[in-house]
């Protein structure tokens, strides 16, 4: 399994997120600060997988993650992959 996470701050309020791939299926999850649990997130919106996918970039870019779960993301939102 792998576990990303980021987190985007407004003003005072920070929300944190996180997305796990286990078995070719993703599951999403959220947190605000200060909060003790992660809640599921049943159906993730376009902003979650584009958030998810400038992570995966980002970490691609240190030889921390695969190509192939950036191009398996991109098909998922209609995009042709970028060129490595």
């Amino acid at each position: 399994m792998q576990r990303h996470q980021w987190h985007e701050s407004e003003g005072d309020e920070t929300h944190y997120w996180r997305a796990d791939h286990h078995g070719g299926r993703w599951k999403f999850s959220e947190k605000p600060k200060g909060a003790e649990r992660w809640s599921h997130i049943d159906d993730p919106t376009t902003e979650h997988w584009e958030a998810l996918r400038a992570v995966l970039f980002n970490k691609y870019q240190r030889k921390r993650c695969s190509w192939n779960l950036i191009a398996k993301i991109d098909k998922l939102l209609g995009k042709k992959p970028d060129e490595r």
